[in-house]
């Protein structure tokens, strides 16, 4: 069995094994003995456009040291870098929670409906602060959705056909729900879209804010409950305590300042294609691929004892 506490998962959005390279000259030890690692297998929908290698670190690796110099192989190679312990590899977690917009989508779908409303600069600009931490997301949400009122209700669902999926999210939903994971879609976008997912990949439960219509039109009054950072970590503890299992069995996926208190109470917490703030905070950061990347992060017990290279 491989001795060690710690992994490093290195992936792409090619399939170039030999682009690895600057990770393991970093990781050579002073004895010039490579550090074993294992090639991990990839969806086949995206066969030959990913490469996924975990390397096991040697017992008395120093995980920040490591982690700094990896940042610049990261920046220059475009290479998803993440360090976990084998406990968190692998635990067999039981319920994943997902952000929707610029997660599980790659818009934020309340700046799509200004854009139809004809304020879509305006809108944009305070989701952006919002999502960064910089402004109260129930007061920024009511501010943008009151200018959505009188928008035609059509454009609801026009856009709801024509979401832009985040590359990897069918790979990744079929896999967790093959493998018993309940998945729930926790977002503070709109219903009608999560709902829309729902039923194209099939996840368990979702959870957004109403969208109120009426006459046809969007009034821009707002319907509580608002689905905000507490709404979503008290919906996700809830649902785990529903299921019998405890916060380490959940992992939770986002990218906003609103998705900190769900990420931050969750076993494992990933941040994609986040924000400064969340980045910095969650237990990792995938930024170079599709949200098919969390599957290289989920190992078993078995690939400690298997062939290595």
């Amino acid at each position: 069995m491989t001795q060690t506490n710690y992994t490093l998962t290195a992936i792409m959005a090619a399939d170039e094994p030999l682009r690895f390279a600057p990770v393991e000259q970093l990781l050579g030890t002073p004895g010039g003995k490579p550090v074993p690692y294992r090639d991990l297998p990839v969806p086949r929908t995206l066969a030959g456009q990913r490469a996924a290698r975990t390397y096991f670190l040697p017992p008395d690796v120093d995980t920040e040291g490591l982690r700094t110099s990896l940042a610049t192989v990261d920046g220059h190679a475009a290479i998803d870098l993440v360090i976990q312990s084998v406990a968190a590899r692998t635990h067999r977690y039981r319920l994943a929670v997902f952000d929707m917009d610029s997660t599980l989508i790659r818009c934020e779908v309340i700046d799509e409906l200004a854009r139809f409303a004809g304020v879509g600069q305006h809108v944009a600009a305070i989701t952006e602060r919002a999502m960064c931490g910089e402004l109260d997301f129930e007061a920024s949400f009511r501010e943008r959705l009151a200018l959505l009122a009188g928008l035609d209700a059509r454009c609801i669902d026009q856009l709801a056909a024509e979401l832009p999926v985040t590359e990897g999210v069918g790979e990744l939903i079929t896999t967790l729900r093959a493998r018993g994971i309940y998945t729930v879609i926790l977002s503070g976008g709109f219903l009608p879209f999560a709902e829309a997912l729902q039923r194209q990949f099939g996840f368990d439960e979702v959870h957004a804010n109403v969208l109120d219509v009426h006459r046809g039109q969007v009034t821009g009054k707002l319907r509580p409950p608002v689905v905000n950072g507490d709404y979503k970590r008290r919906t996700m503890l809830s649902i785990a305590e529903r299921l019998k299992l405890c916060p380490a069995d959940i992992l939770a996926v986002g990218d906003g300042a609103n998705d900190l208190p769900m990420l931050l109470a969750a076993g494992f917490s990933v941040a994609y294609a986040a924000k400064p703030v969340v980045a910095e905070r969650a237990d990792c950061h995938i930024r170079h691929v599709g949200l098919d990347g969390l599957l290289y992060l989920m190992g078993s017990s078995g690939e400690l004892d298997g062939p290595r290279r």
